[in-house]
């Protein structure tokens, strides 16, 4: 279960939330506003480093390396 970067689309809220999965519908947590993914966190790869070129969207990314 990924912790994962949410922001609200309604007050601006920024905030890591608990999924089960990537595509679960996530509601904020101060006005209940429906939210996106937010990629403007700290990217880590799977060794702990930070990367230094990561966006975080996986879909546009070759992998960290």
């Amino acid at each position: 279960m990924p912790f994962l970067q949410y922001k609200c689309t309604v007050c601006g809220k920024r905030f890591e939330e608990l999924v089960k999965v990537y595509t679960d519908e996530v509601s904020c947590p101060d006005c209940g506003g429906k939210t996106a993914r937010d990629y403007s966190g700290e990217m880590y790869s799977a060794t702990g480093k930070q990367t230094k070129k990561c966006s975080g969207n996986c879909k546009t990314c070759g992998g960290c390396h």
